[in-house]
């Protein structure tokens, strides 16, 4: 069975979510059997690569909200990601153009890497004090190199605006064409789509009625969740 998950690395939610997708499927008795393949999804395309601000800045701006109320809401971020066991920096991130990482995950893909990559991409964008957006192409080298992939096939593929370009067009054509309007975005086999970083329980109802039944690509009733989509990240405000 393959699940596919449409995410992007400024996402806060497909950071908590793919933790909460993760958790049920460890526990799913055919894990050993599920494929999974992350494909991408830009929440700010039309944002320039050296367009860098700061988080705060990028949600009272969007939101229309306070300097204190987007920290409110990055506080309860961290306390949901700190609840999933991820680590969640609340203050003193940025926010910039996700374009070359996505091109460098579908790279990563065809090397095997896929999973280890965007992991390694969250965790520097969410969780570490230095950014994967103000400090240029060597600091997402030294990201994919931390995995394994060869650090000069990197810097080609990053030299060339054009590699991996239509992969990821690709994917974000897709996404709209299956109704994903916001991300994280999980199909399961073709069969069954789950939107939003959903409770792990969710996630495993979804893997259990995939691999049981074959239909047509369904929304299960999930209700509200959070997720982000082109005007932005939802924002907790409890």
């Amino acid at each position: 069975m393959k699940v596919e998950i449409w995410s992007d690395i400024a996402c806060p939610w497909c950071y908590v979510g793919k933790a909460r997708f993760e958790k049920a499927l460890d526990a799913f008795p055919h894990r050993d059997q599920v494929e999974v393949v992350h494909r991408s999804f830009e929440l700010d395309p039309s944002r320039a690569k050296g367009d860098v601000q700061p988080v705060i800045r990028m949600l009272t701006k969007k939101y229309g909200m306070s300097e204190a109320q987007a920290q409110a809401g990055e506080e309860n971020l961290g306390a949901q990601a700190a609840a999933e066991g991820l680590e969640y920096r609340t203050r003193d991130r940025d926010h910039g153009n996700t374009f070359d990482m996505h091109r460098l995950l579908h790279f990563a893909k065809e090397q095997g890497k896929q999973d280890e990559l965007i992991q390694n991409l969250y965790k520097a964008n969410f969780a570490e004090e230095r950014s994967v957006f103000s400090e240029g192409d060597e600091r997402l080298v030294e990201l994919a190199v931390a995995v394994g992939l060869e650090a000069d096939a990197v810097r080609k593929v990053l030299a060339d605006p054009t590699a991996y370009a239509d992969e990821v067009r690709a994917d974000e054509r897709e996404a709209a064409e299956l109704g994903a309007n916001g991300v994280p975005f999980f199909v399961l086999d073709r069969k069954f789509g789950v939107s939003g970083a959903q409770p792990a329980e969710v996630f495993t109802q979804a893997l259990t009625q995939a691999w049981g039944e074959r239909s047509p690509l369904q929304l299960i009733d999930q209700g509200d969740a959070d997720a982000c989509g082109p005007d932005g990240c939802a924002v907790p405000q409890h």
